[in-house]
Parts: structure tokens; sequence; C-alpha cells
């Protein structure tokens, strides 16, 4: 799936899950644990607000914080391979340079400095939205989890590395996907002159999704591949989804995103809402 995982750390509680959330990836994968915290300017670059010691004292409160990860995460998973860095610079635009095709860059929903109201950071927000590669954000668990990870499915390209992603989670978890294919009526289904064959409309939906999933099963068939169909917005589906589900995986942008738009209305509204953490999966 991927060479390195690399995880955002900054002492916050969300940090923290994001931390456990990457080792147990790592090790499952059988690959390196990053651990990189962004030193950002303007705590000690502007005079009101700084920092007691100046950036050496900042800098060396994080490289203490960063050991204390490191040894965390090795207790949580003996033998993983684990190092960490230091960056320097604006965190949202550090961390989008760090994704890419080889990484799953994994982030908590909130860090230190986020917005106590906000459901996800900006920070985490951006990241999901521009990086280069697969960006898992990480959130506390709402209810009861079953050994199960949500993909959202339609007939655009996009899906298909998401479809790739889940399905590799899966694997390596033991899991079962479920692919969700959410649909809604056509608009002229509400204008009382215009007939439809709902049936029809439902085993369209159906063959729609039995295609995408066919070189799937083939290329994965020790996973479990459960399809659903609901007639209902894509975003809530997937959304209730989640709320039972390990992992919600998603593409960037699906067949109703606006070409402009680099992250989809619903897959935004998924990395906003959902209980369990959100990995965005670009082309």
């Amino acid at each position: 799936m991927s060479h390195t995982v690399i995880v955002a750390y900054d002492g916050s509680a969300g940090a923290s899950r994001a931390l456990e959330w990457a080792a147990d990836d790592a090790a499952r994968q059988g690959v390196a644990l990053r651990i990189v915290h962004v030193l950002a300017p303007w705590p000690y670059d502007i005079s009101k607000y700084a920092v007691p010691g100046g950036p050496e004292a900042y800098a060396e409160g994080a490289g203490r914080m960063l050991a204390e990860a490191e040894q965390t995460a090795r207790e949580l998973r003996p033998g993983l391979e684990v190092s960490s860095a230091l960056l320097d610079g604006q965190p949202a635009k550090v961390l989008r340079e760090q994704s890419g095709p080889d990484t799953t860059l994994v982030l908590g929903s909130r860090g230190l400095g986020g917005f106590t109201g906000a459901l996800v950071g900006s920070v985490s927000t951006h990241v999901a939205t521009h990086a280069h590669g697969p960006v898992v954000v990480v959130r506390p668990h709402e209810g009861v989890t079953r050994n199960e990870i949500v993909v959202g499915v339609d007939g655009s390209p996009e899906c298909e590395p998401a479809l790739g992603f889940a399905l590799e989670q899966a694997r390596l978890r033991g899991a079962t996907v479920r692919a969700i294919h959410a649909w809604q009526l056509p608009v002229h289904a509400y204008a009382p002159e215009v007939t439809f064959d709902m049936d029809e409309l439902v085993r369209s939906r159906q063959r729609l999704v039995a295609e995408k999933l066919a070189a799937w099963r083939e290329k994965y068939p020790e996973v479990t591949l459960i399809e659903q169909t609901p007639c209902v917005h894509p975003a809530n589906a997937l959304i209730d989804a989640s709320s039972t589900a390990e992992l919600v995986v998603v593409g960037s942008r699906g067949m109703g995103a606006l070409g402009s738009l680099v992250l989809g209305s619903v897959s935004r509204a998924v990395l906003h809402h959902a209980h369990c953490p959100v990995a965005v999966v670009r082309s």
C-alpha cells in the first residue's frame, strides 16, 4: 500500500490517537513509521507572543516531545522501525509537502491550535484537501465498532484508488468491506407528469456497483465485500455507516463534484462529520 507511514504529532489528545493509529497501520503493513512535528514560526517571530527562552527552548521542548512519542510507538508496537523529525514552516504547507503516493499521512482531527468548536481543524482539513497521497484523519470513535471498513463508490475514476485502499486495509485487518453506492432520484422524478421505473433505477445502480467491484473481488478474494445501493444522499449514507465502522474511505472527488473543487462536497462532509477515522484517497 505505502512505503512509509507519517504521523503529525503535537502532543495533543488528537495527535496521540493519530500516533496509535499510525503505529498500528505501519506494523500491519510492515513499513517504517515517521513522526514529525512542525515548528511554526509565529510563536517566537512576534515579540508580543515570544516563547520564554526563545526558539531554542521551543525546539528543545519539541525534541523531547518527539522522543517520548517515539518511545510510545515502540511500546505500542515492539519491533516497529520508528524515526522522528522536527520540521520548520507553516504546518499545513509542510505536512502537505510530506505527502505522496508512497506515503500514508496520518493526522489528528484537531491539534493544540484548533478551535474547540471545530469538528476538524484547519490544518487537517487543508492537508486532506491538498495532499498528494492518502491522508487519514483520526478522530475519537463514537459508538460500538465492528471489524468493517466503509468505502464510497460511484462511477467516477476517483473512487478506484479509494477502493484499492479500503480493500488493502481490510486484507491487513481481516475486516469486511462495505461498499456503498448511494444515489438520489432524478429531479424530474418529482414532477407528476414524468413517469419513471423505480425498479429499473434500482437495478441499474446495482449493475453499476457490481461491474465496478468485479475486478476488485478477483484481486481480493479473501476479503468479504458487501454491496449497498441505498436511495439517499451519499454523505448521509457514509456518515451513518461510519457509526459502526473502523474506517471510512472516500475519494477526493466524485461524479457530482465541480472540476474546480479539490475535495468534493461528499468527501468534505464525511471528513467533518464521520464517527470514525476517515481516509481521503486521491488518484
